[in-house]
């Protein structure tokens, strides 16, 4: 697995040390012993995880500007990507890991321990943890990799971050339609759209980036209850 890791990580533009690429070796180890007690992954084989986990949310640090000793907030982190890798290849930031499912947070927190790096775990769904003032506008950057449609993250994701801060969200291939869909949203939560890349990346297909700038704080009323926000977006 490291050189697996360092092979696809360089080509996204991360030179991996030694001791990062053991890291990563150690994360991908704890992430095959959990899947078989909760389910964190379909992704498995070693070449697939590189590429498709760890290159892939390593890939935010090259087409985002993310700023010395950011404050990171992953939302829905799932498995941990991309928060545990950009903490693994920049360990300056400071780094909030949210989700919902408690089991998860339990094996971040050994990862976490295991590794040598330092996260805050929150236990929260997204829309309940944007509303608290513990967290609401308290980030440089809100990242996520959830397969939820733009405007339905935009509207979890851009009331953790702070006015001039940015919400970046990984996505696949073809966003024009989801873009024009999220484009009242985006607005409406004090949001602009200020970059969009679109790239390949090696054995896993096309990728978009989306960085979007926070202009403006966003309005109490948001985010609304998970069921409103599924059933009608912005």
């Amino acid at each position: 697995m490291k050189e697996l890791v360092k092979k696809y990580c360089l080509k996204v533009g991360s030179e991996l040390t030694d001791e990062q690429a053991e890291q990563f070796e150690v994360y991908y180890k704890l992430l095959i012993e959990w899947n078989e007690k909760i389910n964190l992954t379909r992704i498995t084989e070693p070449g697939e995880v590189a590429v498709k986990h760890f290159a892939d949310s390593l890939s935010l640090l090259r087409y985002c500007e993310i700023k010395k000793n950011a404050k990171v907030i992953d939302v829905g982190t799932g498995a941990g990507f991309p928060g545990i890798p950009l903490k693994i290849a920049r360990p300056d930031i400071e780094l909030t890991l949210l989700d919902s499912l408690n089991k998860r947070l339990v094996f971040l927190g050994e990862v976490c321990d295991r590794i040598g790096i330092e996260a805050k775990l929150v236990h929260s769904r997204a829309e309940d943890g944007g509303k608290k003032s513990l967290y609401r506008e308290k980030f440089d950057y809100a990242v996520s990799r959830a397969v939820a449609r733009l405007s339905t993250l935009s509207e979890y994701c851009i009331p953790y971050v702070k006015v001039g801060g940015s919400f970046v969200a990984m996505k696949g291939p073809e966003l024009s339609e989801e873009l024009t869909e999220a484009k009242n949203a985006v607005n409406i939560l004090g949001g602009k759209v200020e970059k969009l890349t679109e790239f390949e990346l090696e054995d896993a297909g096309s990728r978009t980036i989306v960085e979007i700038k926070k202009l403006s704080t966003t309005p109490k009323a948001y985010p609304r209850h998970s069921s409103k926000i599924k059933a009608k977006h912005l």
